[in-house]
């Protein structure tokens, strides 16, 4: 078996058995890729079948100088699968990572803003330039419903049930979630919807989708890590500021106010609880709150 051949296989794999994003399957794919690239400029003829330890050790052993912990243990997480696919498969019989430990990483927790921070940010935009209304709607969205980026770009129109006061997201693994959305996200998009989207001609197959390029496309990614940079380094934020912060700055203040950790769990769309249970780390005035409130010697 031929090394690009048993990626194609193992990408069919992880996204028609996993269900996983293109975005997850191509960071495993790199992964392999990296292996591959090791191999090939120092001239070892292997293929996946017949790799041994001792090569993927050395291949960790390599990039572990050019790379921080969470790296490397993110490419070791990558490889596992890579190789547990291949046991699966029977192409293998045994998994050449299993001996090869991740490097030890501390808890990273997320950077979040305060309720003042994100107001600063959504007062900040300017409602008379032509993407204004857009933009003051994507950040609101955002910190209403506590969207993944990817989620964001590929909300519709057909997803909003404002009626019911949900929307609907689909999440990592094509799953599929109803989020509630307050009252003032809802009046900011049909706002959007009506005096600013209606103006702007939908390109092919973009008919449905919500937010917009002044070319009638969705927004990308980087979009939207733009216009956020574009409006921290307006109100001179001393943070670093991506969608993600305020996703979870969203669990981090429903979180602080009371909000049941399922219910965090739920809305954000994580798979586990431990997932989310991070957030209790950012507020351990929380742990204190529920032993107060719920004990019996209370």
């Amino acid at each position: 078996m031929k090394w690009q051949n048993a990626i194609i296989d193992f990408q069919l794999f992880l996204k028609i058995e996993r269900g996983l994003s293109q975005n997850t399957i191509d960071s495993y794919s790199r992964d392999i890729e990296k292996l591959i690239l090791f191999i090939t400029n120092n001239s070892i003829n292997i293929s996946p079948i017949s790799i041994d330890e001792s090569i993927v050790q050395q291949f960790i052993y390599h990039i572990s100088k050019e790379i921080n912990a969470r790296s490397q243990a993110r490419i070791i997480s990558g490889l596992r699968s890579f190789f547990d696919y291949l046991v699966f498969e029977n192409y293998r019989e045994t998994n050449p990572t299993e001996i090869i430990e991740a490097p030890k990483i501390g808890l990273k927790l997320p950077d979040t803003l305060t309720e003042d921070e994100i107001n600063s940010l959504i007062t900040a935009i300017d409602l008379s330039k032509a993407n204004g209304e857009r933009n003051r709607c994507i950040l609101e969205t955002m910190y209403s419903c506590g969207l993944r980026v990817s989620e964001l770009i590929t909300l519709k129109i057909s997803d909003l049930f404002f009626d019911e006061g949900l929307i609907r997201v689909i999440g990592k693994g094509n799953k599929q979630r109803f989020i509630p959305i307050h009252y003032k996200a809802q009046k900011m998009i049909s706002l959007y919807i009506n005096q600013t989207r209606c103006m702007i001609k939908p390109a092919k197959g973009h008919d449905d989708i919500l937010f917009l390029n002044r070319r009638g496309k969705s927004l990308t990614r980087q979009m939207i890590f733009i216009i956020l940079k574009d409006l921290g380094n307006l109100i001179d934020l001393q943070k670093k500021i991506s969608p993600h912060t305020l996703r979870h700055s969203f669990a981090t203040h429903l979180l602080k106010n009371g909000a049941d950790l399922r219910a965090i769990q739920q809305m954000l769309g994580h798979e586990s609880i431990t997932t989310t249970e991070v957030y209790v780390h950012l507020d351990k005035s929380y742990l204190k709150e529920v032993v107060e409130k719920f004990h019996p010697r209370k």
